[in-house]
């Protein structure tokens, strides 16, 4: 083992819209996670690797905590627990442009018991002043035992690598994790799934975002082109028609969307092919929700 190394699991924890995925995109480096201003976008764990010479960070990207009305909730949230319940750093994040509510307090109890160090992350810092800022910091202090308090912005960048400095040093010594160079193990068509899904809620109503999901059927490589077969899965034929639009408008502009972030994700030109399909109450269905990758 390499002398004073450090390697570890960490994962950014918060109520929906605390800014987790976007902060983990931005420390990472690269869009491993999908962002949206709808609550429980997140559905699967993803982990982002963070190299540094003496130390791995380990990002685990996980759904947020929520009350459960189905099945795909409950499963959610018993992926989040088992997450919590391995790493090795927890980041609760803040926003600064919110006041303190309670399910900041039920999550902050919720973590206060497990083995994991728990950094308070107060993420948006761009969205306030200087005195808003400062009234935060002091809110977060009475909010409970933190190693560390640590102010944000992902989106401008300040303090991102402060952030990456304070994780790094509460990871134990331990051997490298990963290869070197490797940012992601999420598979690359699980991946293209969800650059999909955050395509087709770009603009869908807010009946619509927990009831859309999509399976990659088949990724065909060729001569400086990359074949992807898709379909997005709905609940009922009335959202079937909302996701295609009118004159399948919606659905061009979710093809359009999606296939610029897969190129980029690929590095080459993208023939995406998507169908709309219904799958009638997936989320509460166990063997859809198997089929579905849940």
């Amino acid at each position: 083992m390499q002398h004073n190394y450090h390697a570890g699991f960490a994962c950014f924890v918060g109520r929906p819209n605390a800014g987790k995925s976007t902060l983990t995109n931005a420390i990472v480096g690269q869009k491993i996670a999908i962002t949206s201003a709808k609550p429980q976008t997140t559905r699967h764990t993803v982990r982002g690797v963070v190299h540094r010479p003496d130390a791995q960070l380990v990002l685990v990207d996980t759904p947020g905590l929520h009350r459960p009305r189905t099945l795909l909730g409950e499963r959610l949230n018993d992926l989040v627990r088992a997450t919590w319940s391995e790493v090795d750093v927890i980041g609760l994040c803040l926003p600064a442009d919110e006041e303190i509510g309670r399910g900041d307090r039920f999550i902050t109890g919720e973590i206060a018991a497990l083995k994991a160090t728990v950094v308070a992350v107060v993420t948006k810092t761009d969205l306030v002043d200087r005195g808003k800022l400062a009234e935060r910091l002091l809110a977060v202090q009475d909010l409970g035992e933190f190693a560390d308090i640590v102010p944000v912005s992902a989106v401008s960048g300040a303090q991102v690598q402060t952030l990456v400095d304070v994780m790094i040093s509460h990871l134990p010594e331990s051997p490298q994790l990963y290869p070197d160079g490797m940012l992601t193990d999420e598979p690359e068509h699980v991946l293209m799934a969800e650059l999909i899904r955050e395509a087709a809620l770009e603009g869908v109503r807010d009946e619509l975002p927990h009831s859309i999901a999509v399976l990659v059927e088949e990724v065909i490589p060729e001569d400086g082109l990359t074949r992807v077969f898709a379909d997005i899965y709905v609940e009922r034929p009335s959202q079937k028609a909302i996701v295609i639009g009118h004159q399948a408008s919606r659905l061009k502009d979710v093809g359009t969307r999606a296939r610029r972030e897969i190129e980029d994700l690929v590095g080459g030109r993208v023939y995406l092919d998507l169908h709309v399909r219904v799958a009638k109450d997936w989320q509460r269905d166990p063997k859809q929700l198997r089929r579905l990758g849940f």
